[in-house]
């Protein structure tokens, strides 16, 4: 019925009767205002008829005729049914403009439904209680007269205080013993943590430095050595070249000596064969034979010059070719040991690197380390970034500031548990006190129920009913409840023992009452202990979820394979109904990491999220680096084109001009040089 009645509400409350009623409302209004519009238009419509039957021929009519017959009849058609239309539209207006709105009436209702069910439920209640009043009734019937239940429940009530004691000081003790241990293990375990950490960062780091310092003094050495070898080959090539032109020199020296001496050994035998022609010739004059013989000695003079100088180039020459050959010797003992030594180099340079490939995990180390203090130092989501950017011993002594303060956390909460355990020690003698006070009541109960034994009949019976009925009816129930229904009473009783009866009966009402009330208490403290409980619960709940989370995420890693369980799968169904909290986690990392970033970087980053994220902006990022790759290697193929053409250039030019001045400038050369000798 209750499930009905809400459907009925919820229905009536979407359905919205007012608002439908203001449509309705505005709809007719419309449709008035249309009928009026409609018969205007009616009246115009037959005066224009009118009109086109007076201004048209007969014969045009005719033919018209029956098409405004069609249009008149499918216009009364459509007014037919328009009409049909409004006048349904009418009647459902006038119905339903007037009906009133159920869903306050259905929402008091369900109230009171909800009213009536709580009273049922609190008339369930009440009809519990006082079945347990009765059965308390009826207890403390069978109880009034029976010491040994009353020194079982004085025994129970002294066991019940001794094991409350036990209990509370065990918890106590349990509770201290369990944090110092919890606090000690933690404690143990983030040394470790940190002996570790701090152990492997320094061999990392130390490992890296000795590393970088050998690649750089390898590469320094390396290029030092190029350096070297450059300079030296350069040097050497230069010296080779300028002994290769004096070489060449000395050639072109010794080959016009020689001819030089040609052209004298030429003269002198022509002189020799002049003198022997002028010896022949004997009838010649004196001053010829005079002159023939200065020009033969000056001849021979200059002969003899010219053959020491000839001498003196050709061992030039072969000088010059002893130094060529040795430095070409010791050119290439420098050259082949230069390339040992690069050889060396480039081997050692090698093994370098293979070992940098080998302890190429550096950055996974460095990133897990990273995790590690964003999982064991970072103390809240807030202060993540800036701990990305401190070193770790300001990290562990951060930690070691927040150990201490839940370490003196702790203590404080040690110390409330101590001070509940005082009150409850302060519950325990109130509750003893109580227990006395119960002693004492169940004492004077036994008073007054050995009063109310100890009264005596009169001696005739049935004399004193009419005494009798002036006792009101309470004190008739409980003296039923001693001496049974069927036992008629005579005789007056006195008024002290009236008023016995009276205070029986008050106190076991306040009794009772007193009992109601603690029943009460006590159901409360059981709700607020169930809610306790359960919001402990959850928070337990939200706290495996959290390490199935940490678990999780430590098992993705490489080479960390873990066992799931029975408690895994269980939290994992929950973990996965959840949304995903690695997704924050990579959020904050992303959020780190950005903020850590330069800011040419992070302009860098934004214009690729920029260009990815749109297509448009993809498209022309795509074709403006086609664009620029294109325009860089037709570039490059210029500027290398041109450099080719200049080298070429200047090599067929400086050809040309050898070939020039060997073809042309040979005798001017050949004539300079004698000349230079003369």
């Amino acid at each position: 019925m209750a499930a009905n009645v809400g459907s009925m509400f919820q229905y009536w409350k979407r359905f919205d009767l007012q608002q439908l009623q203001r449509e309705l409302d505005a709809t007719a209004t419309v449709l008035a205002n249309r009928q009026d519009e409609s018969e205007q238009s009616r009246k115009r419509l037959i005066e224009q008829s009118r009109e086109f039957k007076k201004n048209t021929p007969e014969d045009l009519r005719k033919q018209v005729a029956p098409l405004l017959k069609s249009f008149q009849g499918e216009i009364d058609a459509l007014s037919k049914r328009s009409k049909e239309a409004e006048a349904a539209f009418l009647n459902v207006y006038k119905r339903l403009i007037d009906v009133p709105d159920p869903v306050p009436a259905l929402d008091l209702g369900q109230q009171l439904e909800i009213k009536v069910q709580r009273l049922h439920d609190i008339e369930t209640e009440n009809q519990k209680l006082r079945e347990t009043l009765e059965e308390y009734n009826k207890e403390f019937a069978e109880v009034k007269n029976q010491e040994v239940t009353i020194k079982a429940l004085k025994e129970k009530i002294r066991e019940y205080e001794q094991t409350l004691k036990s209990q509370a000081e065990t918890i106590a003790l349990e509770k201290e013993q369990k944090l110092q241990n919890d606090f000690a293990e933690k404690e143990r375990k983030l040394q470790e943590t940190q002996i570790s950490t701090t152990s492997k960062l320094e061999e990392a780091e130390h490992k890296l430095q000795t590393l970088q310092t050998a690649l750089e003094k390898t590469r320094t050495e390396l290029f030092d050595l190029k350096t070297k070898y450059d300079e030296e080959t350069t040097a050497k090539a230069d010296e080779i070249e300028m002994i290769m032109t004096d070489l060449e020199r000395a050639n072109q020296r010794a080959e016009v000596a020689q001819r030089e001496a040609e052209t004298l050994r030429e003269q002198l035998s022509s002189a020799n064969h002049s003198l022997q022609l002028a010896s022949q010739i004997q009838k010649a004059p004196d001053v010829e034979q005079a002159i023939e013989v200065l020009t033969r000695s000056s001849l021979e003079v200059e002969l003899a010059a010219k053959e020491r100088e000839i001498a003196q180039l050709v061992e030039d020459v072969q000088r010059l070719q002893a130094s060529l050959t040795k430095l070409r010797e010791n050119s290439a003992s420098q050259i082949s040991q230069l390339e040992q030594q690069l050889s060396a180099k480039n081997s050692t340079l090698k093994q370098l690197e293979e070992k940098l490939k080998g302890q190429a995990d550096y950055e996974e180390v460095k990133t897990e380390l990273n995790i590690l203090k964003s999982m064991e130092f970072a103390p809240s989501e807030g202060t993540g970034t800036q701990d990305s950017a401190k070193p770790l011993e300001v990290l562990l002594l951060e930690k070691n500031r927040s150990l201490q303060s839940e370490n003196a956390a702790l203590r404080i909460s040690n110390s409330d548990l101590s001070g509940r355990c005082a009150e409850l020690q302060i519950h325990l003698t109130e509750a003893t006190d109580m227990a006395t006070e119960q002693r004492d009541l169940i004492a004077r109960l036994e008073q007054d129920l050995s009063t109310i034994q100890s009264i005596q009949r009169p001696d005739a019976e049935g004399a004193a009913e009419q005494g009798l009925e002036k006792i009101p009816e309470p004190i008739k129930e409980a003296t039923a409840l001693f001496f049974g229904p069927s036992t008629p009473v005579s005789g007056t009783l006195p008024e002290d023992q009236v008023d016995s009866l009276l205070s029986i009966i008050s106190s076991q009402r306040e009794r009772f009452r007193a009992r109601n009330q603690e029943l009460e208490a006590e159901s409360c403290m059981a709700q607020h202990t169930i809610q306790a409980l359960q919001s402990e619960l959850d928070s337990l709940r939200a706290d495996n979820i959290k390490l199935f989370e940490k678990i999780k995420f430590l098992q993705t890693y490489p080479g960390r394979a873990g066992s799931s369980d029975d408690t895994e799968l269980r939290y994992s169904s929950q973990y996965e109904e959840r949304l995903d909290p690695f997704s924050s986690f990579s959020k904050r990392e992303r959020q780190r990491k950005y903020l850590g970033l330069s800011p040419w970087d992070k302009a860098t980053l934004g214009m690729g999220r920029l260009i990815l994220s749109n297509k448009m902006a993809r498209t022309i990022g795509f074709f403006y680096t086609l664009f620029l790759h294109c325009l860089v290697f037709l570039v490059l193929y210029k500027l290398a084109w041109s450099e080719s053409l200049e080298r070429d250039c200047a090599a067929t030019c400086a050809k040309k001009f050898a070939d020039h001045l060997h073809k042309f400038h040979e005798n001017d050369n050949g004539a300079a040089a004698g000349d230079l000798w003369q």
